[in-house]
């Protein structure tokens, strides 16, 4: 599968997953549909969120805003680190490798943008303010703070937005 079919293919596999975590969060989503931006619309009052990879998809469901996101941990180049993670933002970070600082930082960053329906041009102004532990960390987006949650599996990293809500992970 080539281009477009596969992005819509992995889409719809995306949505699936959001419907699988409705049935498991007992939180009954119907039609799934996006504004003309293509921010996911509150489905029966139920929010939800979608990231897909060629090898992966997640989706989430909450009763408030969610966001999440979802990359492949490689390597990166010092330019694109630079670009993404400030000193400042790397100094909260200890004992971590590169590769592994920069998608934690990413994917966190994105998953805060798609809570707020900001998307990736407010990529510079979200900032890791806290590093909890190797699972949490606090991003500060505009004036608010967003907690996050990371997860690791298959060589991937998902993080999504917790804010004190206890956040089930399931991979099937």
């Amino acid at each position: 599968m080539k281009g477009k079919k596969k992005v819509i293919a992995l889409s719809r596999f995306a949505r699936e997953s959001v419907k699988a975590s409705s049935l498991k969060s007992k939180l009954a989503v119907g039609i799934l549909e996006k504004d003309a931006l293509g921010v996911p619309l509150p489905s029966n009052t139920i929010y939800w969120s979608v990231t897909h990879k060629p090898d992966f998809v997640a989706g989430v469901v909450s009763t408030g805003k969610i966001g999440i996101d979802l990359e492949q941990i490689k390597d990166v180049s010092d330019a694109v680190f630079e670009r993404i993670v400030d000193p400042k933002e790397g100094a909260h970070f200890t004992s971590q490798d590169k590769s592994l600082v920069f998608f934690r930082t990413f994917t966190a960053k994105e998953a805060v943008l798609k809570k707020t329906s900001h998307g990736i041009q407010g990529l510079s102004k979200a900032k890791i303010k806290m590093v909890v532990d190797d699972k949490i960390l606090v991003v500060q987006y505009l004036d608010k703070k967003y907690l996050v949650e990371n997860f690791y599996f298959h060589g991937y990293l998902a993080s999504v937005t917790k804010d004190n809500v206890d956040v089930q992970w399931t991979i099937t």
